[in-house]
């Protein structure tokens, strides 16, 4: 005989006498929290498990070498207009941010909604990491994905392990304000956890740093040492840039996250393609070599007009029309093209490497071998190329073909085939905004047209005559000239334009474009503020 059921109770609804409590679900910020905290967890141990071997990385590396390979020029020369040289640095802490919000997100469903689907969007994290490993520039193993998928796992059982002891209330589980301390220290256990691996696996990844090796580069005399620069190239104006760039403070524009390791004992540069005798040299061979000293202003193609974005050396290396006479080019060929170890690729005229300029195969900077940073053990300088058609920085390739047949690095993301530097001339000094007293003011800055040198250089008042600056004495034509002028300052709000007129007769345009495609023009132009003596 069946037991009545009453109007207030359906048949399969349980008392609460004899139900189950039911789980109550973390706090949004607690839940945040412990997304962040697996996914912490995650980078930490794919930090630590990165510095196993020199070919695996982490993660953040690998995504962020692919954001750089796909994100459009525009927005390439935008963070560059922000950052100047820290572009990189920007660039891993908006994925940093990136990251903990979508940690975040993570937590929250993970606690609030269903471990199940928090897990899964914590294995789309390692996807992606897993995309991003195979996906680099060079061949790469498949043992590369190693730190993503290691990482994820680890990030999937400290989320779980958080989420089982996130809420009090339930069978087998604390009270409420046991319960609570037990998330925290866990939380703060596992925080400190993946804060330690991180930490090691930093370390352990520092062994692959290739300082000592420069270290030990003992550079030989060149064929022709170079006499100092007479003191005649400089104005001797405060505020001028250097006529020489310190080596510390050369700009430095590239796609590499971190700097490429390369000892100079496991270096090799490979000389193939279109030519009839292919051939590889160690660093060694490559020392020994007739090397020769040639000074060279580099400009970046993405140097605004007025900006930082050049720099002057003295450079120690390898002719590269030698290195390429002993390969025998084809006559067909018609494009250098330079490889990096981390993928990077450029691709210039095979006249730019043959017709008498220095171009070449550098090892050393100013006196050193070149700093890790600017290509150790060995880079390509070619003088009046811009440096995304010819600047390969840790050099481990040239190949010789054709235009037609390969688009190099930039080319493929709108930029110009070609890259000859254009005229350009800069305002150092007074700056942007300055207030200066009334009377005689230096105004003084460089001006540089690379392989066609500076025969004049032009600085406008407001809209007055274009009037002629005093120039320093030129090193050669494959660098910088200071130029100084001096202007009877009135009070008030002035203008100061410059121009420069190059060793063809060319005369610097006004017109104003971005740097995209090939390079900015126009005028540099600052406002000065002349203070009223009375």
């Amino acid at each position: 005989m069946s037991t009545p059921v009453s109007d207030t109770e359906s048949p399969d609804t349980e008392s609460a006498d004899t139900a189950p409590a039911r789980r109550p679900r973390a706090s949004v910020p607690a839940a945040a929290a412990a997304g962040i905290v697996a996914g912490l967890v995650a980078l930490g141990l794919a930090e630590l498990v990165a510095g196993f071997t020199r070919r695996w990385r982490s993660p953040v590396l690998d995504v962020g070498d692919r954001v750089i390979d796909r994100v459009p020029s525009w927005m390439k020369d935008l963070a560059i207009d922000w950052f100047g040289t820290k572009d990189k640095l920007a660039l891993l802490v908006g994925i940093g941010v990136l990251l903990a919000g979508y940690a975040a997100l993570v937590g929250v469903v993970a606690l609030r909604r269903s471990i199940r689907v928090g897990l899964g969007a914590l294995g789309v994290f390692g996807a992606i990491g897993v995309w991003a490993a195979l996906g680099r520039r060079v061949e790469v193993p498949v043992s590369v994905v190693t730190p993503s998928v290691v990482g994820t796992i680890a990030g999937c059982a400290a989320l779980y392990g958080l989420w089982r002891i996130s809420e009090p209330g339930t069978a087998n589980r604390p009270t409420d304000d046991s319960g609570r301390r037990t998330f925290l220290v866990g939380m703060g256990a596992l925080a400190a956890t993946a804060g330690a691996l991180a930490v090691a696996g930093r370390w352990l990844q520092g062994r692959f740093s290739a300082a000592a090796s420069r270290a030990e580069v003992v550079l030989p005399r060149p064929l022709r040492t170079l006499d100092a620069p007479d003191p005649g190239v400089a104005v001797g104006v405060d505020g001028v840039t250097p006529f020489i760039t310190p080596n510390d403070d050369f700009y430095r524009i590239d796609i590499a996250l971190t700097v490429p390791q390369v000892p100079a004992d496991t270096w090799r540069l490979r000389v193939h393609g279109m030519v009839e005798r292919p051939y590889e040299i160690t660093f060694a061979e490559l020392l020994e070599r007739e090397l020769i000293e040639t000074d060279i202003t580099m400009t970046c193609v993405s140097n605004e007009v007025g900006g930082g974005l050049v720099g002057n050396a003295r450079w120690l290396g390898a002719r590269l029309d030698a290195l390429l006479d002993e390969a025998r080019v084809l006559p067909e060929a018609d494009q250098v093209v330079g490889r990096s170890v981390d993928g990077w690729e450029c691709g210039f005229p095979v006249e730019a490497a043959t017709d008498g300029r220095d171009a070449i195969v550098a090892v050393g900077m100013n006196g050193e071998p070149l700093p890790l940073a600017h290509g150790f053990p060995a880079r390509l300088v070619v003088p009046g190329l811009y440096g995304y058609v010819s600047a390969t920085k840790w050099l481990t390739e040239i190949e010789l073909t054709t235009f037609d047949a390969f688009d190099h690095y930039w080319e493929r993301r709108g930029w110009a085939r070609e890259g000859p530097i254009r005229t350009q001339s800069r305002i150092d000094t007074p700056r942007g905004l300055q207030r200066v007293a009334p009377g005689v003011v230096p105004v003084a800055g460089v001006a540089w047209a690379q392989t066609r040198g500076i025969a004049a250089v032009e600085v406008q008042v407001d809209d007055g005559p274009w009037m002629e600056a005093e120039l320093a004495d030129a090193l050669n034509d494959t660098t910088w000239r200071q130029w100084v002028w001096r202007w009877n300052a009135s009070p008030g709000r002035h203008t100061l334009r410059c121009r420069a007129t190059d060793g063809t007769g060319a005369i610097q345009t006004a017109d104003r474009s971005e740097p995209i495609p090939d390079g900015a023009t126009g005028h540099h132009e600052v406002v000065v503020l002349v203070e009223d003596p009375t």
